[in-house]
């Protein structure tokens, strides 16, 4: 049993859990993150979702993903998704998401992330990954279009690509 903080609609923990999988009270919302890493090529690592797991199964995604958990900052959830997922050790105390987008039950963090990694030293979960590779912005937009990406609106698969290097929305420095 996973459980999840409840926050309010300011996203203030409300000082409640509820259960992952049981169906969260109208008003209430959770907190999801997600770690896009991109390499010097201008590449995202993705990562192919397990033919076993719950939604989206063998589906391709971004870097790492998940629900933050009773206790969790995004930042530590960030960072133990990311290490859980990959096996990746990143700090994440002093970063801040560069997105976060709404959506109808919680708050979705998006934390952007330059670093070059060798694919061989990561160690896939076994329960979630069964593969990773680095795909350029067209390569992902082109597997949405066939079906093998989970379905991200491709404006925003642009907007990841086009943030990663800089914050806000003006374009320069």
């Amino acid at each position: 049993m996973e459980l999840l903080d409840v926050y309010d609609i300011n996203r203030k923990k409300t000082n409640r859990t509820w259960i992952r999988g049981e169906e969260i009270q109208p008003g209430d919302f959770h907190l999801v993150v997600h770690v896009c890493i991109f390499n010097s090529d201008g590449e995202m690592l993705i990562q192919q979702r397990q033919p076993f797991k719950k939604g989206w199964s063998n589906l391709w995604d971004l870097t790492v993903g998940g629900s933050a958990t009773a206790g969790d900052t995004s930042q530590t959830a960030a960072q133990r998704e990311l290490y859980e997922e990959i096996g990746l050790e990143l700090d994440f105390q002093q970063m801040r998401p560069h997105l976060t987008i709404n959506f109808e039950k919680g708050f979705d963090d998006f934390y952007l992330i330059e670093k070059n990694v060798e694919l061989h030293t990561l160690t896939l979960q076994e329960e979630e990954v069964q593969n990773v590779k680095w795909a350029s912005k067209e390569e992902i937009l082109m597997m949405i279009k066939i079906g093998e990406f989970i379905p991200y609106y491709e404006s925003f698969i642009h907007l990841l690509f086009d943030s990663r290097k800089q914050r806000g929305a003006f374009q320069g420095k």
